[in-house]
C-alpha cells in the first residue's frame, strides 16, 4: 500500500488584511499581511515572520491581529522565504537575518508606521526574532520570543541543552521532512520501524517528488550556521520578554538564553521572564489531560480564552517599550507559575530564597524492579553499589508523549513505563508538606556501557498516591565511555503535593521522540542491524550519582503572590 500524503496549501487571506509582496535585497518577494494600517495615524508595528502559513487556523493570526490592532498597533505577518505564498528557496534557518532586516526597513518606510517595531511569536517565529536582533536594524525596539531558542543550528532536530552531545530528536527530523520540503507542508505517517530508518523518509520524498534539503543536512550531520551576522548575544541589546513553558520541549534551551542574557552587561537590564505551566502548543497543566471543550485546536471558545493569555503579556510589554504609555517598573521582572499552586512575581530567577538540595540514588539493586524501586535519599550509600539496564533496539522504551509539542494535551500516566525491566527507577519518600521546585534540575549520573556509544534518558515524575506517574521535567545525553554525565532536565516551577513522591527514571531509549542508537559507530540512520547493549549505573561515595533540585523553603513561599 502506498504512503498516504496530505499536501497542505495556503488558506485564503482574510478580508481585513492587506497582502503585500515585499522585495528583499536579492529580488525575492515575501508575502506579507498588514492589519490595522492607517496612513493618517502612524503607529508602532508588531511583526511576525513564520513558516506555517500566515493565514492558517493553526497560527490564528487573524484573531491575534484583532487583539493588537484594538490596542493601537499595526500587525504585520509574513510567510518566510520559501514557504507558502513567499518566493525563494525552501531551507529553514538560513537567510532570516537579512530578510528580517529588509522587512523591518520596509515597515519603517511605510506611511502607517511611526518607525518603531516589535516582534512576537512562538518557536520558529521566535527564532526569526533572534535573527532580526542579529541584523541590528534600528527600528527593532523589543521582542517577545515564546517557546523558542537562539541555538538550533541547521534545524529543530537538535539544540544546545548544555548536557553535551545529544541523541538526535527524531520529532525534529520529521518536522524538517514535513515542513521544509517546499513552499507547502506535507502530512504523512512515518514508518519508524523501517531499517534503515532513512528509507521511511525516502519513501515519502519519492511520493512527494522532491526532497527536504534540511532533512538531508540533519541525516548527514552537516552543520549550518543560522546567523550571517553576530550571534544575538553579541548584538545590540533590545528589551526581551521571554515567554517560557515549563513543559515545552524547547524549554531547556530557552532558559539557557534567558539565564545567559540576564548576566550579560547591556542585556541584563532589559530581560523579562514569564514562565507558565504550558507546553509548546499552549496547553496548560491545570487543564491536563485536556477535555475537548478545553482544546483550543478544535474548540473556538477554548481558542478565544487561550489567545487572551497568549497575547496579553506581549501587549503590556509593547505598551512600555514601543508606545511608552506605561513605565518599565510597571512590569514584574519575573512572573512565574508554580504548578498546582498559582502565579508569583519576583525580581530575579532563580529566586534568591531558593536553595539547592541533592538526593542520592541509593539501593540500586532494587531500581530495576517495579515501583518503588531504588531510593532517592539525602545521603549517599556507605559503599559502592551498581545497577544495570539493557538497551534493546527491538523493544524500545516508549516516549512520555507521542508528540512532545503537545505534552500536556494527554499528560499520560507513565506508571507502566516505570515498571519496565529495562529502566531504572528511584523514588523519594512522601512528604506531609508541599515540596516546591523552583529553578533548574540536574541529574548527575556515573554511567558506562558495553557499547562504544550509548544514550541516557532521564525523566523526573510526580508519583501520586493512587500510583499514577506524570512528567515534571526530562533530559538526555549521549556518551561514549565510562564517565560522570550531568544531564540538564530544565527549569521548573512545580509543587509536589503532600502524599506525592518524586520518581526518577533512567532509560537507554525514548521512542519515537528520539532516534534509537545504533549501538555501534554506524550511523543510526543507515544501520540495518542496531546492536543491543548493557548499561551500568554506579553509586556510592566514589561515584555519587544524584538528583540536584532547586527548592523553596518549606513554607512554600514562591515570592510575592500575584
Amino acid at each position: 500500500m502506498s504512503l498516504a500524503i496530505k499536501r497542505v496549501t495556503p488558506e485564503p487571506v482574510p478580508s481585513h488584511a492587506q497582502q503585500h509582496m515585499v522585495r528583499m535585497r536579492d529580488g525575492v518577494l515575501l508575502a506579507t499581511d498588514v492589519y490595522g494600517a492607517d496612513p493618517e495615524s502612524p503607529a508602532p508595528s508588531v511583526l511576525v515572520r513564520l513558516p506555517y502559513d500566515k493565514n492558517s487556523r493553526y497560527v490564528f493570526f487573524d484573531r491575534i491581529a484583532e487583539r493588537f490592532t484594538a490596542r493601537g498597533y499595526v500587525m504585520v505577518v509574513q510567510d518566510v522565504r520559501g514557504k507558502f505564498r513567499s518566493q525563494g528557496q525552501t531551507l529553514g534557518w538560513t537567510g532570516e537575518v537579512d530578510d528580517g532586516y529588509d522587512t523591518l526597513e520596509w515597515i519603517a518606510r511605510q506611511p502607517w508606521s511611526d518607525g518603531t517595531v516589535g516582534m512576537f511569536g512562538d518557536s520558529y517565529y521566535g527564532f526569526t526574532q533572534w535573527s532580526a536582533v542579529s541584523s541590528q536594524h534600528p527600528a527593532l525596539r523589543a521582542i517577545v520570543p515564546r517557546v523558542t531558542c537562539t541555538n538550533n543550528g541547521p534545524g529543530i532536530a537538535s539544540y544546545d541543552t548544555g548536557s553535551g552531545p545529544q541523541p538526535l530528536w527524531l520529532e525534529g527530523a520529521t518536522y524538517q521532512a514535513q515542513v521544509w520540503t517546499d513552499d507547502d507542508t506535507y502530512e504523512f505517517d512515518v514508518d519508524l520501524t523501517r531499517r534503515p530508518l532513512v528509507a521511511a523518509y525516502d519513501e515519502a520524498f519519492a511520493a512527494i517528488g522532491k526532497r527536504s534539503a534540511g532533512f538531508d543536512l540533519v541525516v548527514g550531520g552537516i552543520p549550518l550556521a543560522p546567523y550571517n551576522g553576530p550571534h544575538p548575544y553579541e548584538a545590540r541589546p533590545v528589551p526581551v520578554l521571554h515567554c517560557v513553558g515549563w513543559f515545552d520541549n524547547l524549554g531547556i534551551a530557552h532558559m539557557r538564553d534567558y539565564t545567559e542574557l540576564a548576566r550579560r552587561p547591556g542585556w541584563a537590564a532589559v530581560q523579562y521572564l514569564i514562565a507558565d505551566t504550558i507546553d509548546h502548543e499552549n496547553y496548560f497543566l491545570e487543564n491536563a489531560p485536556v477535555s475537548p471543550e478545553a482544546d483550543h485546536l478544535v474548540d473556538d471558545a477554548a481558542l478565544e480564552r487561550m489567545l487572551d493569555s497568549y497575547t496579553g503579556p506581549a501587549v503590556e510589554f509593547f505598551d512600555v517599550f514601543l508606545k511608552g504609555t506605561a513605565r518599565p517598573e510597571s512590569l514584574p521582572r519575573v512572573r512565574w507559575k508554580l504548578g498546582h499552586e498559582g502565579w508569583h512575581t519576583a525580581s530575579t530567577w532563580p529566586l534568591p530564597e531558593a536553595t539547592v538540595t541533592e538526593l542520592h540514588l541509593t539501593d540500586p539493586a532494587a531500581a530495576a524492579g517495579t515501583v518503588p524501586g531504588g531510593k532517592l535519599a539525602p545521603d549517599a550509600a556507605d559503599g559502592p553499589e551498581s545497577a544495570q539496564w539493557r538497551y534493546d533496539p527491538d523493544d524500545l522504551v516508549p516516549s512520555a508523549a507521542a508528540d512532545t509539542f503537545m505534552q500536556l494535551r494527554d499528560h499520560v500516566d507513565e506508571r507502566r513505563t516505570l515498571d519496565r525491566d529495562d529502566v531504572l527507577v528511584f523514588t523519594s519518600t512522601a512528604s506531609g508538606t508541599p515540596l516546591d521546585l523552583a529553578g533548574p534540575v540536574h541529574a548527575v549520573l556515573h554511567v558506562e556501557s558495553t557499547a562504544p556509544t550509548f544514550d541516557v534518558f532521564v525523566r523526573l515524575l510526580d508519583l501520586a498516591p493512587d500510583g499514577t506517574a506524570r512528567l515534571i521535567v526530562r533530559g538526555c545525553a549521549q556518551a561514549d565511555g565510562p564517565r560522570e554525565v550531568e544531564i540538564a532536565l530544565g527549569h521548573t516551577g512545580y509543587r509536589v503535593r503532600p502524599g506525592h513522591r518524586l520518581a526518577l527514571m533512567i532509560a537507554g531509549s525514548d521512542f519515537p521522540n528520539h532516534l534509537p542508537n545504533s549501538g555501534s559507530r554506524e550511523s543510526p540512520w543507515l544501520t540495518t542491524a542496531p546492536k543491543a547493549s548493557l548499561q551500568t549505573l554506579r553509586t556510592g561515595p566514589a561515584h555519587p550519582s544524584r538528583l540536584r533540585l532547586t527548592v523553596l523553603p518549606a513554607s512554600g513561599d514562591g515570592g510575592d503572590p500575584s
